[in-house]
């Protein structure tokens, strides 16, 4: 079913379609290529957290189901060297830095709806050259595509006209049990390492392995412990390249008795446990963002993250539902 659900800031009618097959309906918006609402059957609550007015939506400062880019993530400075020239780029954090693409990046254009069908969608919009700063225009598409085992498959592709930044990612908050926060979820990572920040988010100390440390989520622990959520903000480095999609990462509910396991081409997951959350209640809820490692364009020991002409980038994530 497609629907026209108001107008974007630019004037243009934002479209509303619900996708439906293998016990999963999920409803994605054109503006931001936004992931509404996801239900598993036999299951009373959305998976993912959501507003219910696309006014909401046009002001989103904390991503809710949006696809997020030309660069997921921050970039220091708000500014970034490609090929020798340094590019300063829109400062949309704290005055200081760039996160997920800038002021006016992709989670706040409105898509166009190319293709669909009653279990996929394919969203498309094109950055312009210059466009938060960033070289070159660059051509996005995202497809949203329901399979038989309860899995949502979200591809993310990218062409350019120049070198460029390319790092996307879908920016969606997990609930498996609909309850007020994370108390009865677990989560486990299959990273040896992940990057340390400072309180602003920049990378602070290099890749660090997370044996002995906070972050080591390589076996299934329980977010709450000793009644304290764990704060996390985090990058987990899962590869240091992309690769066949493969399973990155699980989290369960005790409550619910369902389970979510995520399958990344990605050499990075960003894991955020929501300890900042306004527009809902702290720790309501978990994000799990497949995407490159942090601040990439300052670090040449990370995965690169420039993509040139005649190549095509490819983000395949897999979600798949199931008993824990």
């Amino acid at each position: 079913m497609i629907e026209v659900w108001g107008q974007a800031p630019d004037g243009s009618d934002v479209q509303r379609i619900t996708l439906k097959r293998g016990g999963l309906s999920a409803t994605v918006i054109s503006f931001g290529a936004i992931l509404q609402d996801l239900r598993l059957e036999g299951h009373a609550s959305s998976l993912v957290l959501g507003f219910d007015t696309l006014e909401a939506y046009t002001k989103n400062p904390q991503y809710f189901g949006a696809i997020v880019g030309r660069f997921a993530g921050r970039i220091a400075g708000a500014s970034a060297e490609i090929d020798g020239v340094t590019y300063p780029l829109d400062c949309n954090f704290i005055g200081k830095h760039q996160l997920h693409g800038g002021s006016d990046g992709a989670s706040f254009r409105n898509w166009a709806l190319e293709e669909h069908g009653p279990d996929f969608a394919t969203f498309t919009t094109i950055l312009p050259d210059r466009h938060m700063g960033f070289p070159g225009a660059i051509s996005l598409r995202a497809t949203y595509r329901l399979l038989e085992d309860a899995t949502l498959q979200l591809d993310l592709e990218a062409q350019t006209d120049a070198p460029t930044l390319c790092n996307l990612t879908s920016h969606n908050y997990f609930t498996l049990d609909g309850g007020p926060d994370l108390s009865h979820h677990t989560l486990e990572i299959n990273a040896a390492r992940y990057i340390p920040v400072d309180d602003e988010g920049i990378p602070s100390s290099g890749v660090m392995d997370v044996a002995d440390s906070a972050f080591d989520y390589r076996t299934a622990r329980a977010l709450a412990e000793q009644n304290q959520i764990a704060v996390i903000d985090h990058c987990f480095c899962t590869g240091t390249k992309r690769v066949a999609e493969r399973p990155v990462a699980r989290i369960t509910s005790n409550q619910s008795g369902l389970a979510l396991t995520l399958s990344s081409t990605e050499p990075g997951l960003q894991v955020f446990t929501g300890s900042t959350l306004t527009a809902a209640a702290p720790f309501a809820a978990i994000a799990l963002e497949p995407q490159g490692w942090t601040d990439a364009p300052h670090h040449p020991d990370f995965p690169s993250a420039i993509l040139r002409p005649g190549q095509t980038y490819l983000n395949r994530a897999g979600f798949a539902f199931g008993k824990a």
